[in-house]
């Protein structure tokens, strides 16, 4: 009994690492480019967890059941047990895959959805990238975090949102669409005077501009409440030099 208590508790911290290493982004792929995506994928691998535990409980609990109703399994019991926990364990720890949006699917939902979402799609396209361009993607992830959280406070029906949702869920994904339907050996060429890597990394930091454009007109408000309350402070504890101040 001891010992396949002590083969459960390795069958376990097996499937943690599997799924600690699959959180990571495995050996050859690298972290998510922002909260968004994050959080989508900890609630995937929660759900795979879940899915482990239920399967590596009825699994011990039928053993169990069966140990009392034939009056013990025997070696060969124990053994097909811990061989069907193992190969369960396996199999949930690396299916289902988590589903990367498809590219009609960005701009549904909410604004945190939306970026969420994003980040999730532009993680998948890094390895048809190129280096200067995946670095872009990585900038791009923190950017829409932002700009995510900012659009959460936003009313859904702004102009802004609107104007969001065509920056970030159409042009975005179309210039990457576009640069991947380049064969791969004809995307150093030169045509018309640059590369395609060369513009998809040019057209990629233009949005990347744009999207702190907006960013920024967007905390406009934010900015001047502050500098506002921020004066009053000055007024109210700061004495006579900040009412001076104030009236200026």
């Amino acid at each position: 009994m001891a010992d396949s208590t002590h083969q459960s508790d390795r069958i376990l911290s097996a499937a943690g690492k599997s799924l600690a290493l699959q959180r990571d982004g495995g050996v050859h792929r690298r972290a998510s480019i922002g909260r968004g995506s994050a959080e989508l994928k900890t609630q995937h691998w929660k759900k795979k967890l879940g899915r482990i535990l239920i399967a590596f409980g009825a699994i011990w609990t039928t053993a169990v059941v069966a140990g009392l109703i034939i009056d013990g399994i025997g070696f060969t019991g124990i053994m097909l047990t811990l061989f069907a926990a193992v190969i369960a364990v396996g199999l949930l720890a690396n299916y289902p895959k988590i589903k990367v949006p498809k590219r009609a699917d960005l701009k549904k939902g909410d604004a945190k959805a939306m970026v969420a979402r994003t980040e999730l799609w532009l993680e998948a396209q890094r390895p048809a990238l190129p280096p200067p361009a995946v670095q872009i993607v990585d900038q791009l992830g923190v950017q829409l975090d932002a700009l995510g959280l900012q659009l959460q406070s936003i009313d859904q029906n702004d102009p802004a949102v609107n104007e969001v949702r065509e920056l970030v869920g159409e042009y975005i994904p179309e210039t990457i669409e576009n640069y991947r339907k380049i064969p791969a050996h004809l995307r150093g060429e030169d045509h018309a005077g640059k590369t395609a890597d060369e513009r998809v990394t040019e057209s990629l930091g233009k949005l990347s501009g744009e999207i702190d454009r907006v960013t920024r007109r967007l905390a406009e408000g934010a900015l001047d409440d502050l500098a506002i309350k921020s004066r009053y402070l000055d007024y109210r504890f700061g004495g006579a030099e900040a009412l001076e101040d104030l009236r200026k």
